[in-house]
């Protein structure tokens, strides 16, 4: 099962965000897992916004599901998009 994340930032935009590979089961979640762990453990998370907002891809630590808040999962967006 995908894990995902809902957080929604001072600009009302609603933003979901995902892991990559998160949905892949079976014998090639190991390998999609390993694949999209970066150098010290981080993973690429793909943030898809409510509206007209581009799509914000970020690297976070492998634990950001559970361990990031939303604020700073806000933060860590803003830091990223492209205006």
């Amino acid at each position: 099962m995908m894990k995902q994340r809902e957080v929604q930032g001072d600009d009302n935009v609603r933003w979901t965000c995902v892991q990559a590979f998160a949905g892949v089961e079976g014998k090639l979640s190991d390998k999609a897992t390993k694949l999209s762990q970066q150098d010290g453990g981080n993973v690429e998370v793909v943030c898809t916004p409510s509206g007209g907002a581009q799509t914000v891809r970020l690297q976070l630590n492998e634990d950001w599901i559970e361990e990031t808040s939303d604020q700073d999962l806000i933060q860590a967006i803003n830091d990223n998009r492209t205006n």
